[in-house]
């Protein structure tokens, strides 16, 4: 059974999501946003065959007057069906990669866990399938890797440690891969899917919500659902896809 971990940051305003805020959304807004993605991200977790870890991270790093552990725990435990079944720890490290480094290496050196995955909120379209098919694929490969637009991943799993140092580095697909390879370890892909991190991938995600909404198909209700209850949409402007806020949607 994999592991999978959550890093997540608390759902504050002016905190998260802030290549997206100061646009389309507010500060506030893409706070709210992020926690229904983090609840959606859980979720999807909870209903797979992984057992989910929630990453918080250390006071120190977030906001003065704000408790990451309540602000992230209170939420997700509310979310799940059985939030017993959820461990909450909180991350350390000065970076992300050295964050992902340190809770993948305790789980799999630490804890006899035998995979492990880390992810964020922000993969707002990771589902059980995804996550079902990479804890198959992690049985005969070292890694797997969810690639996502701009070299980014949305999931990456592990088997063994690889040298986390700057491993998040842009291109953060080809940078794991290269770690893994230095590792001697096989590394295998999940299908590419978005990430919700800036207005540019508004213009992929939203368009796709509403398609897979409109045909029946898993979406991540939290998040489509205040989306849709923003009024984003995404227009065709002259030949172009453009991200707009409809205020009047009667």
């Amino acid at each position: 059974m994999t592991t999978v971990t959550v890093l997540a940051d608390p759902p504050v305003e002016g905190f998260v999501l802030q290549d997206l805020a100061g646009g389309i959304v507010d500060d506030a807004e893409a706070a709210e946003l992020y926690e229904a993605m983090l609840l959606d991200v859980c979720r999807a977790v909870e209903i797979s065959g992984a057992e989910l870890l929630v990453n918080y991270r250390p006071s120190e790093q977030v906001p003065d007057g704000v408790d990451p552990e309540t602000a992230v725990r209170e939420p997700v435990t509310e979310a799940l069906e059985s939030p017993g079944n959820a461990r909450f720890e909180v991350q350390v490290g000065s970076t992300f990669a050295g964050r992902v480094g340190n809770t993948v290496t305790h789980l799999l050196d630490r804890e006899d866990v035998a995979t492990v995955a880390a992810v964020e909120p922000t993969a707002a379209l990771l589902n059980r399938q995804l996550i079902d098919s990479a804890a198959m694929k992690l049985r005969s490969s070292g890694v797997v890797l969810g690639p996502a637009a701009g070299g980014r991943v949305y999931y990456a799993g592990f088997g063994e440690p690889i040298d986390f140092e700057d491993s998040y580095a842009t291109p953060t697909v080809k940078t794991i891969g290269e770690r893994a390879g230095d590792a001697g370890l096989d590394v295998d892909f999940l299908p590419p899917s978005a990430v919700l991190e800036t207005r540019a991938d508004l213009e992929t995600i939203v368009p796709l919500l509403r398609a897979r909404n409109r045909a029946g198909r898993v979406v991540p209700v939290r998040t489509t659902a205040f989306l849709d209850d923003l009024g984003i949409r995404v227009i065709d402007d002259e030949g172009s896809a453009t991200v707009v806020r409809e205020t009047d949607r009667s």
